[in-house]
């Protein structure tokens, strides 16, 4: 295995489809048989890239499992079924991945989703979006549904550009983000919910009943997040309004299925940054230094990192927010 630079580290890491490329490069073998974990919901299919959970009647979460190498999906998504129609959330980051969502909606509903919801512009959840508007979606095309915002940040900044997802994106239904809509199934309601502090633009997909969220990376599990395009405030207040007085499965947009206590450790890890990048900043200590020195209490348990520049980007985040 060849060593990165931390320069190169920094230059190449950027979005979270390359956090999560290079992590799988400088990962060990037995991490990434961990990132693998005992599913919380019924498995109903399993490839490489992942493995698609069922967690309740008609709902369904792709739970990715990318640091075996294969970059078909890297982001977690899902399916939400009702009677008159289906939500597939995320268009991946290969086409590939989209269409293979489709057809298991197809496989396990009877219907291609006739709804493609996108949280945000990251290239991981975005790029392959195109593979849900395939010939293989033969009753009829889905409408894509994301805001203005995150469909003006695919096209201006996801690399490479490809015609088909522009074409895919052109086509997009936007969601406002003064409040929240809903997309009506029948007999089921998805609440589609503006929020933002992971980027300037996301969304969440929210089931009151049975009690389901879908977070977008707004929310990782036991994987220290990317916070390179991130509003750390913001990201915190969203975070704590996905918070359920009830049982309910998160669903993060990386790492494992999630119930309260997986939540609220990722709360607290959040919580930790922020305490420990105001304390750097106000002693002005440079983020590099601060990263460079920050470890995570054990009391909040194993968070997979694969390089102290995810922490100098944390504190660089707060650092914008603070002044200097």
């Amino acid at each position: 295995m060849s060593r990165i630079s931390r320069r190169d580290f920094v230059a190449r890491s950027g979005t979270c489809a390359a956090h999560l490329a290079l992590a799988a490069a400088v990962a060990p073998d037995a991490l990434r048989a961990a990132w693998a974990q005992t599913p919380l919901g019924t498995v109903v299919a399993r490839e490489p890239f992942g493995s698609l959970e069922q967690v309740a009647d008609g709902i369904w979460a792709l739970i990715s499992t990318p640091l075996g190498g294969d970059r078909t999906t890297l982001s977690n998504g899902g399916i939400i079924a009702g009677h008159s129609g289906v939500v597939a959330i995320e268009g991946f980051n290969q086409p590939a991945g989209a269409a293979w969502l489709g057809a298991k909606a197809r496989e396990l509903t009877g219907r291609w989703p006739t709804h493609v919801v996108v949280t945000h512009y990251h290239a991981d959840h975005a790029n392959g979006v195109a593979g849900y508007l395939s010939t293989d979606a033969t009753n009829g095309k889905p409408a894509v549904r994301t805001t203005e915002r995150t469909r003006e940040l695919v096209l201006q900044r996801n690399q490479p550009t490809d015609d088909a997802r522009t074409a895919a994106l052109q086509q997009t239904v936007l969601v406002p983000t003064s409040g929240e809509t809903t997309i009506d199934l029948g007999n089921r309601r998805v609440r589609v919910v503006p929020r933002l502090g992971h980027t300037d633009s996301d969304l969440s997909l929210e089931v009151d009943d049975p009690s389901v969220v879908f977070c977008g990376d707004l929310v990782w599990n036991a994987m220290f997040p990317n916070y390179v395009d991130a509003i750390p405030s913001k990201l915190s207040a969203s975070v704590n309004a996905l918070r359920r007085d009830r049982s309910t499965v998160y669903v993060p947009g990386h790492g494992a299925l999630a119930r309260q206590p997986e939540f609220d450790r990722y709360v607290a890890v959040l919580s930790e940054v922020e305490r420990a990048a105001r304390k750097a900043h106000d002693a002005g200590t440079s983020a590099a230094d601060a990263g460079n020195a920050f470890t995570l209490p054990a009391s909040l348990g194993e968070w997979t990192l694969f390089n102290k520049v995810f922490f100098e980007r944390a504190f660089s985040a707060w650092y914008r927010e603070l002044g200097g």
